[in-house]
């Protein structure tokens, strides 16, 4: 199995984003690298590894190096599509208790119904005078989001418009006297005597666990394949690549699937203030090390559906286990343009790793992601990449088993080249 053992342990125990970012934490602290607080001053020692956190749902991770050529940036995102629960959620509805809800980001709706689901995220919790972050996670099969039956919705098979205020509540069983919802979220929290629950960041999580399916176990399926296998696979060619003659840098942002326009998005001044931290720490000119910069912008990309293969642009044949995918876009929603994909293919020959070419049909508008975003805070050379997968946004997506490894081998690589763009020159460790 390769990576995919590793990977699919991470996919299944990252049950929000708030868990995404706790287990990288802990798979850098075991690396050694040390976190940093945002409001100390920056003490960097080459060759040691460093991270810091904002919001608990984004990091940032780095290598300092002296004399380094800039920075080597790989970005991804932590969220996924699911449906956030409101504060004081519970109603009641013909006598059974339901959970308020209201969707984050755009999801396949119909995908969520029928399944076992329950609730994770975080708690902000106050005991004494301290006020702390908490993980939550029910490891039980809490709800469920009932379709209304066929011979109530006769066309339903025709084609049913969601509407989430009607289709998509979530019921949660019989409620006891008395019941309340703080102190419900305590006590699964295991919270103690003297400790408060002040407020939550609660979202619906698919029980689902990965699979490998298929004859071969061509298939890797699992909730939340968009993005958590670019942010794991893009960590761990980081973690084992070679030293190359620029900083290296690791981002994972949150709120990409909503706009990313938040604090700890990557439309923020999160990166840009980590790079220039990092560039006075080492004594570094900021603007200097920016010019021999570069960025890739890794989000999963869509294969060509066998069951629809006209909605793919017939130039491009995307498929499962063939290797990265490069993705085009006229109107940049993607940030790859000649030059960034030339330092893309030339790394990924270096890595022996395919490389496959995606854009959309010119009548159908496409997704984005978050490399144009990045580039309004550090404009910089970029190339959005990603691996192919089928029913994105769905609450459980389909990827090639054997495009993990090739991702992890690209990114090594990647991380461990020797950049010179002012001559246009990539030189890999051994050659």
């Amino acid at each position: 199995m390769g990576i995919n053992k590793t990977l699919m342990g991470y996919l299944d125990k990252s049950y929000s984003q708030y868990h995404a970012i706790a287990l990288i934490k802990e798979r850098l602290l075991q690396e050694g690298f040390e976190e940093l607080e945002e409001s100390s001053s920056f003490v960097l020692t080459p060759g040691k590894g460093y991270f810091v956190i904002r919001n608990d749902s984004s990091l940032i991770a780095f290598v300092p190096e002296e004399r380094a050529k800039g920075f080597r940036i790989a970005a991804s995102h932590s969220d996924s599509p699911t449906f956030k629960i409101k504060n004081d959620p519970v109603v009641v509805s013909s006598g059974e208790a339901c959970l308020r809800v209201e969707p984050y980001g755009g999801m396949i709706m119909s995908t969520w119904m029928d399944k076992p689901l329950s609730i994770a995220g975080r708690l902000m919790v106050k005991k004494g005078k301290q006020i702390h972050s908490e993980l939550f996670y029910i490891n039980e099969d809490v709800a469920i989001i009932p379709n209304l039956c066929i011979h109530f919705n006769r066309d339903v098979n025709e084609g049913h418009n969601y509407n989430p205020d009607v289709d998509m509540i979530p019921l949660i069983g019989k409620l006891p006297e008395g019941f309340c919802w703080k102190k419900y979220l305590k006590e699964k929290a295991g919270l103690g005597e003297g400790e408060e629950i002040l407020d939550e960041d609660l979202f619906l999580t698919v029980r689902e666990k990965s699979h490998l399916i298929g004859i071969n176990k061509e298939y890797l399926c699992s909730p939340r394949l968009d993005n958590l296998t670019s942010a794991f696979l893009s960590l761990e060619g980081f973690l084992s690549s070679n030293k190359g003659n620029a900083i290296k840098v690791y981002a994972c942002f949150d709120n990409e699937e909503v706009g990313s326009s938040s604090r700890q998005g990557a439309g923020s001044s999160f990166l840009q203030d980590i790079l220039f931290r990092v560039s006075e720490s080492m004594g570094l000119s900021y603007r200097e090390a920016m010019a021999s910069s570069f960025i890739l912008s890794i989000d999963n990309a869509h294969a060509r559906h066998p069951n629809y293969p006209s909605t793919f642009e017939k130039s491009a044949d995307v498929s499962l286990n063939k290797g990265i995918v490069l993705k085009y876009n006229a109107n940049q929603r993607y940030t790859t343009d000649a030059y960034s994909a030339a330092i893309v293919r030339d790394i990924a020959k270096k890595a022996k790793v395919n490389v496959q070419s995606f854009s959309n049909r010119p009548d159908i508008k496409g997704g984005s992601t978050l490399g144009a975003i990045s580039l309004s805070q550090v404009s910089i050379p970029s190339a959005d990449i990603g691996l192919a997968q089928l029913a994105m946004h769905s609450s459980f997506e389909t990827m090639g088993s054997e495009d993990p490894e090739a991702m992890k081998k690209f990114t090594k690589t990647y991380f461990g080249a020797s950049f010179d763009l002012k001559a246009h020159e990539i030189l890999v460790e051994g050659e």
